[in-house]
């Protein structure tokens, strides 16, 4: 099997992208539109490993390296639940760098792990996203434009990924995106509910 490669991404978020969004589409034709509901767990002590939930699927990823105002994230873990507590106390807990709960089962349900470990946790917040996802192609990279619940408040994202960091920031330069700063989930979630200041 070829290896993964994983890719750089930049970001942004706004309620609205305006003249980005019209560059987008008369560029590219929308090539798929996707819907999801999402929960994020994120922690008041990491910025750096993003963990999120589909369905009954965990997805954890860590921010790995950093070029020219661009992100990579790699994989850091993946399960499913129920899960067992081993698998969350040595696999997921230490990617949220917080105490560690007292356990009282040897496997979670979602919904377990969620109204008993989750949000009982002082440092932790479970956060619903919902997203709409349209899906284009600018100067050969993965582009795309979404609209956002974060726990029911309204809000955008465009992203442009690929391995090649030249070809994403010519995207950039395009699109019209030079003037926004680059935003990933984890820290735009954490914005929206005071969990981090907004920029000045």
């Amino acid at each position: 099997m070829s290896k993964i490669i994983p890719r750089y991404e930049f970001r942004a978020f706004a309620q609205n992208f305006g003249m980005v969004e019209t560059n987008m589409r008369k560029l590219s034709k929308c090539e798929m539109i996707r819907e999801s509901a999402e929960v994020y767990i994120v922690s008041a002590s990491n910025n750096e490993n993003n963990t999120k939930i589909r369905d009954i699927k965990m997805d954890i990823k860590e921010l790995v390296e950093k070029q020219q105002g661009l992100e990579r994230w790699n994989p850091r873990m993946k399960g499913e639940f129920p899960m067992k507590t081993e698998v969350i106390r040595n696999e997921v807990f230490p990617a949220f760098a917080v105490d560690e709960p007292e356990f009282a089962r040897d496997e979670y349900t979602l919904d377990q792990y969620l109204g008993e470990i989750i949000m009982p946790h002082p440092q932790l917040s479970a956060v619903s996203v919902f997203k709409r996802r349209f899906a284009f192609t600018i100067n050969g990279c993965i582009t795309e434009i979404a609209q956002l619940l974060i726990n029911g408040a309204a809000i955008q994202t465009v992203a442009v990924e690929l391995e090649d960091i030249d070809a994403i920031l010519k995207a950039k330069e395009i699109l019209g995106l030079n003037e926004h700063e680059n935003v990933n989930y984890l820290l735009a979630i954490k914005r929206v509910i005071g969990m981090e200041p907004l920029p000045e």
